[in-house]
């Protein structure tokens, strides 16, 4: 796999190209049709083979097989052969919608595309029979010489037997945003991994500059990029955090339902002495009494709702189940380069002998300025400054792309750290076009690792502290500086002693320690050296790279995203741990992290990629527990870190763009690709897309996770102090050996469960965050959605003052119609009507109920008390329904209802305040003694 497995016997980048040609059984005028054939059958297309992907239809049918939804289908089977099937219809169509509902959420959120394929180009270059031709990338097979040039897609693993000028984007596979120089040259492979081959290039990664004839060695699965998404599809999905917990608590909700009613089954034969049948209906009844039939369609909404939040904060979640997993977050594996910064070098400062700049404005914007002494330099005439300007641009490759209506966005052909050069030189006033007429360019030495810096060779139009031929170098200060004899300060030239070294390397120390990155910028006269053009075409770095005048130094950096600090700071309140995962270098690393808050200690641990490879599995584990950040890593080591983390207990969100980051993405328990900057494979692997590619996205977006597992907790206490209330009435016909008549059907239950309750829980549902639910920590583990806690409080503490007011409710119609118990039963008029109020005490016990569940602790005198206007709804729709059950013939009919008196609604209305009452005082002494 990447960056540990080196090339496969032979080593093609250790030979040079002609050895290449032999080892490969190719050769400069390619391969003949016969052998295409043969190597076709042998190695097949050029193809990544995806792995079967699950049908719509079995997508669709599993949004009816959760065990839930499993419960609900046995219980309407049950109702039905009971003789009601007025109950097994309408709890199956709370399947039927709920199901529905989710598969259209899900499938309109995760659509897969084939991301793989499109990232590989439709065609390439390739010689055949001595000839170029153009051929289909699956067409290429390993022999193949493939011809590519600047902008270009690689189509293939493969050798650099020729090349110029060539630069390769390898970010897609590496993370790295820099370009990365590839020649023809053989390299010593001993103590470097196959990325950072010089003369391999990769399938999926793009050509910035320059061209090349290419040697191909792999293709499809067993390229780089194939073995990547091999690497992401053996990743097996697992249940959602969520999910997990919904099928625990179903299985507890069903023993406990089951349990509840085999007792009154058994007490309704051997003490009330009711018939079999009559019993088994019976114990039916206080089953659907104990399981939340809107359960399901409380949470899909809820998740649903959830997800149209985060959209708005430019978050797009494929799953809805993965939102309460956000929720639940511990540790977020983010990259760094646009990410936590905006990927958009940017100049801040210039040091020159003659002194020292500040750069206003961010980014790719020529909106800014050159500031020396706090005057801006429009005001003063620099001409050094405006030289090492111009020289500086000139020594570049890089393009920008203006924001135009369409596109707001600049962008950058080449290297970012280039890019900004040309910007600095806009914001003091130079016309780039202007400037490379003014100097044209004749040749270049290209930037190499070795040498650590790069020349050009320009004539100039017109000459300004040099004759009409110079050289321009620019790369690593302590490389270009040892090669300086000179010096310009205030437009002469000196020789540079000892002491002006030492100050050129000190500011550079003391800009690299702030996370700077440096470069040196000097220039040459070569009129002398160079007396015509041959000489020139015969030159050579080491004959230019020395006799350097030193002009300054250009000091740059990637700023961080807005707000970047903020949302970090949320997330260490939060207790959320932040480890940078990044392929870029570990005192750039180091220094953005310290920068912009991610780690907080004075020494944090920084381990390299090569350093990781060292570690057993139990090291890495005992790394991880403390403050840490990873540097130079691949993707294989991203893929263990987030294994480790998970294995140590902790629900991993990892964050990444490229192709490299497609199997932690997925491995993650919440992958979160870039939605701007990220490759469509990043996108397929994650379960969250971010569209601004912020980091403080996360952020809202844990939040809003955190927000719904507190909601769906509120309303799990609500249903369930509903339950309760709904048991009681059946214990007491029970208990009083039906001396006391049935105080509520097993239609008025259902009357509850699916109808009246079902608009409040999902009100409930869609609450906002609490204030302070960043302030706490994620859940731990241990604590389930139906906790004891929970259960105490919804079914003996709502769930028995609900159970009161709606048996006094039923007992209160007797007394105000001068019934007696031993006439209960004989008046049917009475007794509908009761079995009214004692639905009508549960339904208005459980307005007062929605309003106290909108909040934990805090008193509802603290929010706006009809904010949520699904809740207004439901107690609206609430009350309406109950009315059309009084007043409606056909349903009481259907419902065993009958009108009730003004006394009764008097009696009525005073529940809810009853309950919020009592309830206001639960949570003040909680809020004072706890």
């Amino acid at each position: 796999m990447i960056n540990d497995i080196k090339q496969s016997t032979p080593d093609y980048g250790a030979c040079s190209p002609n050895e290449v040609y032999l080892m490969a059984n190719t050769n400069p005028d390619g391969l003949t049709d016969e052998q295409v054939k043969e190597k076709e059958k042998k190695f097949g297309l050029n193809q990544i083979i995806k792995g079967k992907k699950e049908s719509v239809v079995l997508g669709f049918l599993k949004n009816f097989s959760s065990l839930m939804a499993i419960l609900l289908w046995v219980c309407g089977v049950i109702a039905f052969y009971s003789g009601m099937p007025q109950l097994g219809i309408a709890i199956w169509l709370v399947n039927v919608v709920n199901g529905l509902f989710s598969f259209i959420q899900e499938y309109r959120a995760s659509r897969a595309t084939e991301a793989l394929n499109r990232m590989l180009p439709n065609y390439a270059r390739v010689i055949r029979n001595g000839r170029e031709v153009k051929i289909l990338s699956e067409q290429l097979v390993p022999g193949d010489i493939m011809l590519i040039e600047e902008g270009d897609a690689i189509s293939a693993d493969g050798r650099v037997v020729s090349s110029t000028d060539l630069k390769i984007n390898q970010s897609a596979l590496t993370g790295e945003s820099n370009p990365v120089q590839k020649n023809n040259q053989a390299v010593d492979s001993k103590n470097i991994s196959l990325l950072n081959y010089t003369n391999i290039v990769f399938a999926g990664t793009t050509v910035s500059s320059g061209d090349a004839k290419v040697v191909v060695l792999k293709t499809g699965m067993e390229t780089e990029f194939g073995k990547i998404d091999e690497l992401t599809q053996s990743v097996k999905e697992e249940k959602s955090p969520l999910q997990k917990e919904l099928d625990k608590m179903t299985k507890e909700i069903s023993f406990i339902a089951i349990s509840m009613g085999l007792l009154f089954f058994l007490v309704s034969i051997f003490l009330v002495k009711e018939p079999v049948a009559k019993a088994f209906i019976f114990s039916i009844g206080i089953i659907v009494a104990f399981i939340p039939e809107g359960l399901l369609p409380t949470v899909t909404l809820s998740l649903a709702m959830a997800v149209q939040r985060m959209a708005k904060q430019h978050a797009l979640v494929k799953k809805l189940s993965s939102v309460e997993t956000l929720g639940e977050t511990t540790v977020i594996c983010s990259d760094k380069t646009g990410t936590l910064t905006k990927n958009e070098m940017t100049v801040n400062h210039i040091w020159t002998p003659n002194g020292e700049y500040t750069v206003t404005g961010e980014g790719y914007s020529s909106d800014g300025k050159i500031i020396i002494e706090d005057s801006p330099s429009s005001n003063v005439n620099e001409k050094d400054l405006g030289f090492l300007l111009k020289c500086a641009t000139l020594c570049s490759n890089a393009k920008i792309l203006k924001s135009t209506a369409e596109n707001l966005k600049f962008s950058v052909l080449g290297d970012p750290t280039e890019a900004c050069l040309s910007v600095v030189a806009e914001k003091f006033g130079i016309n780039l076009d202007e400037n490379k007429l003014w100097a044209k360019r004749l040749k270049e030495f290209p930037f190499d690792s070795e040498r650590k810096r790069m020349s050009t060779i320009h004539q100039l139009t017109k000459s300004i502290y040099a004759t009409n031929l110079i050289s321009i170098t620019k790369g690593a200060p302590k490389e270009v500086v040892e090669l300086c004899h000179y010096s310009l300060q205030n437009g002469t030239i000196s020789e540079l002693n000892e002491e002006s070294r030492k100050k050129i390397l000190e500011a550079n120390d003391q800009y690299a320690r702030k996370g700077y990155r440096v470069l040196a910028v000097a220039y040459r006269d070569l009129k002398e050296s160079f007396a015509s053009q041959n000489s020139i075409n015969d030159s050579t770095s080491e004959s230019i790279e020395n006799n350097l005048i030193f002009q300054g130094l250009m000091i740059m950096s990637d700023p961080p995203r807005e707000f970047v600090e903020e949302s970090i700071a949320k997330c260490h309140n939060g207790k959320i741990r932040i480890i940078m995962m990044t392929g870029d270098y570990e005192l750039t690393a180091l220094s953005i992290a310290k920068k912009i808050g991610v780690v907080l200690g004075e020494n944090p641990r920084v381990v390299t990629g090569k350093e990781l490879e060292s570690l057993s599995d139990n090291e890495l584990k005992d790394i991880l527990k403390n403050e840490v950040l990873f540097a130079r890593v691949a993707p294989e080591q991203k893929y263990r870190i987030v294994s480790n983390l998970q294995e140590m207990g902790h629900i991993v969100a990892v964050t990444g763009d490229g192709v490299n980051d497609a199997p932690s993405l997925k491995k993650a328990d919440i992958g979160v690709a870039m939605g701007i900057s990220g490759t469509d494979v990043a996108k397929e692997a994650a379960d969250m897309i971010l569209t601004d590619d912020n980091f403080s996205s996360i952020v809202s977006a844990i939040e809003q996770g955190r927000a719904v597992y507190s909601n769906i907790q509120k309303f799990l206490t609500y249903i369930f102090c509903g339950n309760m209330a709904e048991a009681t009435p059946l214990l007491v016909f029970l208990l009083s050996k039906a001396r006391i008549p049935l105080p509520l059907t097993v239609m008025q239950i259902l009357t509850i469960d699916l109808g009246t309750d079902m608009v409040p829980a999902l009100g409930l549902g869609v609450e906002p965050a609490e204030s302070g639910v960043m302030n706490r920590p994620p859940r731990e583990k241990t604590i389930t959605l139906l906790n004891k806690n929970l259960l105490i409080k919804s079914f003996l503490w709502y769930g028995g003052l609900e159970s009161m007011l709606s048996m006094g409710a039923f007992f209160f119609t007797f007394l105000v119609s001068n019934v007696g118990l031993n006439n209960m039963s004989s008046n049917g008029s009475v007794y509908h009507q009761a079995t009214t109020m004692a639905l009508g005490g549960i339904i208005f016990s459980q307005v007062g109920m929605v309003m106290n569940s909108r909040t934990v602790q805090s008193s509802i005198v603290n929010f706006k008390l009809f904010a949520n206007k699904t809740i207004n709804l439901g107690i609206v729709v609430e009350i309406i329904l109950f009315a059309l059950l009084c007043y409606v013939p056909i349903l009481q009919i259907v419902f065993n209802t009958a009108p009730i008196g003004l006394k009764g609604w008097l009696y009525l209305s005073l529940c809810p305040l009853i309950i919020i009452i009592f309830e206001e005082s639960r949570k003040w002494y909680l809020r004072k003694y706890y």
